[in-house]
């Protein structure tokens, strides 16, 4: 795989993810507990023996760049490189990345592309093991200009995904990005050509981008500076690839989600610690997901109730009760709190004794969750502080709120407690 260059875009704004991405890019939002989203496309990579990568980023970037830069550290006596490109105002192009295929096009004089015959272009933001091996391979041995991953959906999924339908050869000879209504309809397919098709056919009615293409280098710098006002892969570069080149559809066969939504990002999350076989695993030795080495102490769990739950490192837990929930590294947990149905993400760092006691000073609980605490179906962000007798339970059964002055927000009925924030004691929500 020394002739592929492969490109994660971890710019766009995140807003359908807000506040999860008031301070950070989505590509950085912590995953599991103790990763972050990046590092799973990084580790696809990895796995792959793909070894030359560029991350394209803009928005609140400076925890990812720090994640990447900190984390993804090649030998001296190797060829391999993870590399961030950064937005920037240049003479020629004095304007941010204006979409997908912009960011690419503007980057791409920037890459050492010496010996390249193909780009991968990848996501950041995605949940899915991939080995993009045989993805590549299909590519060339189909001898096509560009292929495109898909996956199929149902009707649920599909308005908020690309959509194509392919020939009996497996060429794409439509494509719409995000349907609605009559478009929407006219994309359904025959799901026989599935090599294992659903039982229920409503369950696979589309076949969706993953947003996952390989191009052939001359085939990418021709349509990027050919078309130089279309500015997004999905909208508009595939869709015009399609009538004059040879787009292929490979099939991918595994578990993928696009972490698109609060929603998406809680359930993805939650479904991770059930038992025995969730879709998406990282015990698979033979296919690691790589992070950041912290080096933490085991977690301490005193006396406590734990059911289908992941703890993460460095944690302390006295004496609580902990069910169907991720808790972050560095988490701390008073005594005879409750936490169901709930993503902790944890602490960046350990409270020193002059931390503590400058926040007791100023009435401010430690970073953690206090005792006599309820937390339910819930997400609380990094290095919150939250008292003793707490209860986050949505108790209006609110579907969305901005309660940013307070610390909090709801989306989707999951109440998630921003980054940082301080929940005193006693407080509802």
């Amino acid at each position: 795989m020394d002739n592929i260059t492969a490109i994660i875009l971890g710019g766009g704004r995140g807003t359908r993810l807000y506040p999860l991405t008031k301070y950070r890019a989505k590509p950085a939002i912590p995953l599991a507990g103790k990763y972050r989203l990046i590092d799973i496309t990084l580790s696809n990579c990895i796995n792959s023996e793909i070894n030359r990568i560029y991350v394209l980023t803009q928005f609140n970037s400076a925890s990812l760049n720090q994640h990447i830069s900190n984390t993804y550290r090649f030998s001296l006596f190797s060829p391999g490189i993870v590399e961030v490109l950064p937005a920037q105002q240049t003479t020629r192009s004095p304007d941010w990345f204006q979409g997908t295929a912009d960011a690419v096009r503007k980057t791409i004089p920037v890459m050492d592309n010496r010996g390249i015959t193909d780009y991968l272009i990848l996501s950041g933001d995605h949940l899915y093991r991939m080995d993009y091996r045989p993805f590549i391979e299909h590519h060339r041995k189909t001898k096509a200009d560009v292929t495109l991953s898909v996956i199929p959906v149902s009707d649920t999924r599909a308005e908020g995904l690309g959509l194509m339908k392919t020939d009996v050869d497996g060429r794409v000879i439509d494509f719409k990005e995000k349907p609605k209504g009559d478009d929407l309809a006219s994309m359904t397919i025959d799901t026989n050509f599935l090599e294992a098709p659903s039982e229920d056919p409503a369950a696979t009615r589309y076949l969706a981008s993953m947003g996952v293409y390989v191009f052939r280098k001359e085939v990418l710098n021709r349509l990027l500076q050919a078309n130089p006002g279309l500015t997004d892969f999905g909208k508009d570069i595939i869709p015009a690839a399609i009538s004059d080149l040879n787009v292929q559809a490979y099939l991918f066969d595994g578990y993928w989600e696009d972490i698109g939504t609060v929603e998406t990002f809680f359930r993805a999350n939650l479904e991770l610690v059930r038992y025995p076989d969730p879709l998406f695993s990282f015990y698979d030795t033979s296919f690691r997901i790589f992070s950041k080495p912290r080096f933490l102490p085991p977690s301490k769990i005193i006396n406590c109730a734990t059911e289908s739950s992941m703890i993460s490192d460095g944690c302390i837990i006295a004496c609580s009760s902990i069910k169907n929930s991720i808790v972050g590294i560095r988490t701390r947990i008073k005594e005879y709190s409750v936490v169901e149905n709930a993503l902790l993400m944890g602490a960046d760092y350990y409270q020193s004794d002059e931390d503590l006691a400058g926040d007791r000073d100023q009435g401010i609980p430690p970073i953690g969750i206090g005792s006599n605490c309820v937390i339910r179906n819930a997400i609380i962000d990094k290095n919150a502080h939250i008292g003793n007798n707490v209860k986050i339970v949505n108790k209006d059964n609110l579907r969305y709120a901005d309660r940013e002055d307070q610390g909090y927000a709801i989306q989707s009925g999951i109440v998630i407690v921003l980054k940082d924030a301080v929940i005193p004691d006693n407080t509802v929500i």
